[in-house]
């Protein structure tokens, strides 16, 4: 069966980084044989590995979310691996090995979904779906609007209110697809034409997300552009970190896809790399 067996980021400081995730993240250390030496984690069944920019193993050299390693089957080869960035701009390699499963009785229960930055979700279907046989777990429409209400006021005709039709601020079509543990959220814009602006300082809103994903394309192409982790209690996941003083977007859980609330740290705090967290309902 295909699956993901680790994911690779570059960050400013392996190291550094390490030690914030082992400390404040509360993630067991682990090996990961086809990337030695590099910091690593267990998260959930799969694994995390961080690599230095001027790595030879990164794919770009960028920090970021930089390549996905999934285990060597039959369907799941180089040349597959090949196809899948081609269709759909993530850093894919195949490899034989795969970490042991980490514990999840801490703050993070593993994986939620590892986010990429989407062109053409038909396009990522047909190459993840209908090629190589992964589940679809879902598909939804995230959608910001803005509704407009005026009033007149009038001494000898009193108050009407009118409100204007819904306007449509910010949207995406969000599609997941199950790798194993959890998912690659694919994330595309509903209107590429749109305004990008970001409200930094801010809390998140479909909006912002989308001006992200939007921003990223336009700067680096399609391509893997987050990661998500899974907690029981994301409240608490995030003044966790803000007691420790890290950078969040978010302070508190807000509506994220598939009914869940959803909460980012900076990537400000792990040299580049942009996670948020997950809360399940």
């Amino acid at each position: 069966m295909n699956r993901l067996a680790y994911i690779a980021a570059v960050v400013a400081d392996p190291d550094a980084v390490a030690a914030v995730l082992e400390r404040h993240f509360g993630l067991r250390r682990t090996e990961v044989a086809s990337l030695p030496g590099r910091p690593a984690f267990a998260v959930g069944a799969t694994g995390l590995a961080l690599l230095a920019a001027d790595d030879p193993l990164a794919a770009e050299g960028r920090a970021g979310v930089d390549h996905l390693g999934f285990v060597e089957t039959a369907g799941m080869t180089a040349a597959a691996a090949a196809m899948l960035h081609e269709s759909t701009g993530m850093n894919v390699r195949v490899y034989a090995d795969s970490p042991a499963p980490g514990p999840s009785d801490g703050m993070i229960s593993g994986f939620d979904h590892i986010g990429v930055a989407s062109a053409d979700n038909g396009a990522a279907v047909a190459a993840l779906v209908d090629g190589l046989g992964f589940p679809l777990e879902s598909q939804q429409r995230d959608v910001e609007i803005r509704t407009a209400i005026e009033s007149f006021t009038s001494d000898k005709y009193g108050l009407v209110y009118h409100s204007r039709p819904p306007e449509v601020v910010g949207g995406l079509h969000v599609l997941f697809v199950t790798v194993g543990d959890c998912e690659l959220e694919f994330l595309q814009d509903l209107n590429p034409a749109g305004d990008l602006s970001l409200d930094r300082g801010q809390a998140g809103n479909t909006r912002q997300d989308r001006s992200a994903v939007g921003r990223y394309i336009a700067r680096r192409g399609p391509g893997l552009h987050h990661l998500a982790f899974r907690t029981r209690d994301i409240d608490g996941a995030l003044a966790r970190l803000a007691e420790a003083g890290l950078p969040l977007i978010d302070r508190t859980g807000r509506p994220g896809s598939r009914r869940a609330r959803i909460g980012f740290v900076h990537p400000d705090a792990l040299g580049g790399l942009l996670v948020h967290f997950v809360e399940r309902a």
